[in-house]
């Protein structure tokens, strides 16, 4: 015999609570903003009708003694006190949220790095010109593909919020071609075509009058300096630079007497392409052999923001001296280096530099390979 057991009522699906609870949170965020929106709205509305209140209700408004004027001044002035109070404080509260929506943006466009990419310790820094605000023109990244570690470092001209869109053309278009292309030049001719691209959708945007062709010359002020590296398994380093500073060459040494010395040079390079945008880049793009990067020591990439800073007497921030004294601890320290040429450059400027400054510290970690006879280092300046 058969029974007829009561069916289970199924479960809704977990989308359906899912969406309950959005919808939940939309309707909770909506009433919150009305709420905002009124009482933004009651706030000047009640001291208007405390003014009017006063004017036309109040006996002492009527007189015309001495006595009777200062009152309805003072009356009036703290009325337009907390009117202006209270337009101030909407305005910082649309900065502030600005501000947040503006990090955010460069949080997604600079992903924060990890603290080791295939064996090679990494720290980088960014700061900003404005005053209050962490979005910059300056770009870095560093992925490890099946090529080597591929590093980018740039600077788009200016800074602030106008510099987003050329940062996401340049490092969309790096992430891309580092993983794509076998050889660095590839990837350099991927990111002069992105940026290419990236002018001409501006200058349509800015000239809605070419009716949808491109006009005849893109922005021409808009350029980005980049300096493209390659890091091999074995520390060679290979390097493209257009327009950028050449990065510097970190090591720490104990002397006879155990005394830790440190030593910053510049990376030899020759001379630099140009930068992206205003020109074309030539046919040919040789690729800058500097070496190879041994175990223990570091490099450090950076925009002109650090060199081109000056004191009160228009002198140039000493970077030189600055990585020296950063690296006098063995071995070198990525986040050390850069804490300490940001304490240097700020004392050195007085407050915010004029330009914005970012850093990116690279230390070998990797087995030690030992070097051949006769095969070079990375190049660095000779003193």
């Amino acid at each position: 015999m058969i029974r007829n057991h009561p069916r289970t009522p199924s479960r809704p699906p977990r989308t359906f609570f899912r969406s309950r609870l959005a919808r939940s949170r939309s309707r909770s965020r909506s009433r919150s903003l009305r709420v905002r929106r009124a009482l933004d709205l009651a706030l000047p509305t009640a001291w208007g009708a405390v003014a009017i209140t006063f004017k036309l209700a109040c006996p002492l408004a009527q007189q015309t003694g001495l006595g009777a004027r200062i009152a309805s001044s003072a009356v009036f002035f703290a009325v337009g006190t907390g009117l202006i109070l209270h337009v101030r404080r909407g305005l910082q509260r649309e900065l502030r949220q600005l501000r947040k929506i503006a990090g955010a943006a460069q949080n997604v466009l600079l992903r924060p790095l990890p603290p080791r990419v295939d064996g090679l310790a990494i720290a980088a820094g960014q700061l900003s010109a404005d005053r209050g605000a962490t979005v910059g023109g300056d770009l870095y990244e560093v992925i490890a593909t099946d090529h080597g570690v591929r590093v980018v470092m740039g600077d788009v001209r200016g800074h602030g919020l106008a510099a987003l869109a050329t940062v996401a053309a340049v490092l969309g278009s790096f992430r891309e071609a580092a993983h794509d292309e076998a050889e660095l030049s590839c990837v350099l001719r991927r990111l002069e075509r992105a940026m290419a691209r990236h002018l001409r959708e501006r200058s349509r945007d800015e000239h809605p009058a070419a009716g949808g062709t491109d006009p005849v010359s893109p922005i021409a002020e808009e350029f980005v300096t980049v300096l493209l590296l390659e890091i091999r398994q074995d520390g060679e380093v290979l390097a493209l630079n257009c327009g950028h500073p050449w990065p510097y060459l970190l090591r720490s040494h104990v002397g006879p007497a155990a005394v830790p010395r440190g030593y910053a040079e510049l990376v030899v390079g020759g001379e630099p392409l140009p930068p992206l945008g205003p020109f074309p880049l030539p046919a040919e793009l040789p690729v800058v052999a500097c070496g190879r990067l041994l175990p223990g020591e570091g490099l450090l990439l950076h925009t002109d923001g650090l060199e081109d800073a000056r004191d009160a007497r228009g002198r140039f921030f000493p970077l030189a001296a600055a990585l020296a004294e950063a690296v006098r601890v063995q071995p070198v320290v990525p986040k050390a280096v850069i804490r300490t040429v940001y304490t240097r450059l700020l004392r050195h400027t007085g407050g915010l530099p004029a330009d914005d400054a970012a850093i990116l510290v690279l230390r070998n970690d990797r087995n030690r390979v030992p070097l051949q006879h006769g095969e070079p280092r990375v190049h660095s300046a000779a003193k």
